[in-house]
């Protein structure tokens, strides 16, 4: 008889919230960008992050921010600004 074994719960990444911080916005941005704690590397949501910890006052996310962009494609950069000002309306 096989016995039915439940998969491991999908390690959960945390999302941005409207009460994220500059600091919390940062650490997501760097997760996504060196796919640090099970993160997939993903440079869109990275560069989105860091714009959003940028816009609240991270000096940090603006440097991550410039060096990330000059490793995207300008279509990822324009995707990644599109869903920071989407998250911004809809936060």
């Amino acid at each position: 008889m096989m016995m039915n074994i439940e998969p491991p719960a999908a390690h959960v990444l945390p999302l941005p919230t409207p009460e994220s911080s500059s600091d919390e916005l940062f650490r997501m941005g760097l997760m996504y960008s060196t796919g640090q704690g099970g993160a997939p590397v993903d440079y869109v949501s990275a560069h989105m992050l860091f714009n959003l910890a940028a816009m609240r006052g991270s000096v940090e996310a603006k440097v991550y921010r410039k060096e990330l962009s000059q490793e995207m494609a300008s279509e990822d950069v324009a995707e990644a600004q599109r869903a920071a000002r989407e998250w911004l309306a809809h936060g």
